[in-house]
């Protein structure tokens, strides 16, 4: 009992975790684009970078800088939408990464037109108050290889994980069966 109590835990625990990450995530669009520069700093750990290709934001002074720049004043000005992909989520203890597409609309006037589509590589941390991005890099889905990289090095433990995923289960239910004689 106590043996699945604890395998219980760990798969909460996992949960959790995926959960609070693609909270996360999706704050991120909703910040940015209401000009909250305090909440998008938030997401951030304290010496955690955003590399948006465009530019390199480094710490949560930088994603304020960012937020509040003239560039994306300009964006968000003339209505805007960052929205991010379901993400992609491998926990390593108190560190993750995810992989998602990231696209970014603009008003045209009449209409929404994509303005901008990247691959997204997003490193976390685990800290005291929670979960924070350590590192962010963006890549645009313009056809070059760095891009597609990117979102190779996000799935290169697809079969793996599900490998290990399957040992452990199976060596749980060995340990029941044994309890139970």
């Amino acid at each position: 009992m106590a043996t699945t109590l604890k395998a219980l835990e760990a798969r909460l625990r996992v949960l959790e975790d995926e959960r609070a990450i693609m909270q996360l995530m999706a704050a991120y669009g909703p910040a940015v684009d209401s000009g909250s520069a305090d909440a998008a700093a938030w997401l951030w750990s304290e010496d955690g970078v955003y590399d948006a290709q465009v530019d390199l934001f480094e710490g949560r002074k930088g994603i304020r800088r960012m937020v509040t720049g003239p560039m994306h004043q300009e964006i968000i000005q003339g209505g805007s939408a960052h929205v991010i992909g379901m993400p992609y989520i491998e926990l390593n203890g108190d560190k993750a990464e995810a992989t998602c597409y990231a696209r970014l609309y603009r008003w045209a006037g009449d209409s929404f037109k994509v303005w901008r589509i990247t691959a997204n590589r997003w490193q976390f941390v685990r800290e005291n108050d929670g979960w924070h991005v350590k590192h962010r890099l963006n890549i645009q889905l313009n056809g070059t290889p760095e891009a597609r990289a990117l979102l190779a090095q996000g799935v290169r433990n697809i079969g793996v994980q599900k490998k290990t995923a399957a040992k452990k289960k199976a060596a749980v239910k060995k340990k029941m069966v044994r309890g139970r004689r």
